[in-house]
Order: C-alpha cells, then structure tokens, then sequence
C-alpha cells in the first residue's frame, strides 16, 4: 500500500478524568509519553475489565492518542440518522483527519509523519465499547425525534469507530496540517521469507 497525503481537520484535548469529551484548540504538543495536557498523557495505564491483562495491572499505555475521520464519522451519523453532527469530541478523540479513505482500517506499525517532524505509531482498532454507546444515546435524537438505543453506536461503527496509537518522534501537530500516511509493510526480508516458503 502506498502511501496517502490526507488532512489534519481538527485537534482536541481532554484534561478531566471526569469529562468524557474533548475540547477543540487550534495545536496539540506532543511529546513521548503522550500529548501535553491531556487526561491519556502517560507512559503506563492499569488494565480494565476485559482487557488483555488481568484488571489492574500496569502495562504499557498504548492509547496515547485517538483518531477517527470525517468520512467515518459522517458515515456513522447517516447510519443513526442523527438530528446533530455526529462529532469527534463528543467522541472524545484527540485527532480528525479528513481524505484518508478506511481511517479505520490502517494496519499496525502505520506512521502518521507531520509537517514539524512529529511522528504518531498507530496501535490498533478502537472499537466501540458499550459506555460510549450509552452516553451518545442520552445526548442525541434521531430525525424522527426519537431517542438513540443503547447499541445504537456500536452497530453504526462497527469496523469504523478510529484507531489508537503512541506518539512516536515529539512535536507541534495544528489544525489544517498535512499529514503523509505510511501504512505498513511487512520487511522485504520477511516478504521474500514467505515466498520462499511457498515455493517448496
């Protein structure tokens, strides 16, 4: 897979364990542990239920950051047939992108590269949890003016709910800067590896 020039459309921060939405500023600063000032700014986190360690261990934060698209999103809002934009801080992520078609689909080990030098790793899916499916059903409506069901947004975003990932080189990432995808791939040492195992 090539790689894919999109847009960063906008940037949010969290700082309220407390407060599950973000709030929009015009810059975020990252550093190696995670982005400056917001609530998932850490090194390490504990497990929780269902996790892939027991509750409460402390292992490696692999959600320093959040991102879902404006294609996605827009997707999402038109399955729920929403009153409102759907949008991402309610969302509660750090980061929309626009013009990255399958946002949330970009393998493990892809590269988001920014124009200060910034780097962000992607980690993996994030999939729509139950919480965040119930706290969307008690804000929005749909057209007919009804209430959202509590699954509402996990069937809506079932494959395209955004992606996690660690900071990766630190810097200044702002609303409106180009961003170059680097999905990745595997080593061509591996790549040959395979095809020599196939050929047996």
């Amino acid at each position: 897979m090539s790689e894919i020039i999109g847009v960063l459309e906008s940037v949010y921060v969290g700082r309220s364990d407390q407060e599950f939405s973000k709030h929009p500023c015009a810059s975020l600063q990252l550093e190696l542990d995670g982005i400056v000032g917001d609530r998932h700014r850490a090194l390490m986190r504990e497990a929780w239920k269902g996790d892939k360690q027991p509750q409460g261990t402390i292992r490696r934060n692999e959600r320093q950051w959040s991102a879902v698209s404006v294609e996605e999103l827009a997707a999402m809002e038109q399955h729920m047939d929403l009153q409102e934009s759907l949008t991402a801080a309610k969302l509660g992520a750090n980061l929309c992108f626009q013009g990255i078609p399958k946002l949330s689909q970009l393998p493990r080990g892809t590269v988001l590269k920014f124009p200060s030098g910034a780097e962000l790793l992607v980690e993996e899916y994030n999939p729509p949890c139950v919480e965040i499916s119930e706290k969307l059903a008690s804000i929005y409506s749909n057209n007919a003016g009804e209430p959202l069901g509590r699954g509402a947004f996990s069937q809506a975003a079932k494959f395209s709910r955004g992606l996690v990932g660690v900071v990766e080189v630190a810097g200044i990432i702002k609303s409106g800067d180009k961003v170059t995808v680097h999905p990745y791939q595997p080593p061509l040492w591996l790549t040959r590896l395979e095809r020599h195992e196939q050929g047996r």
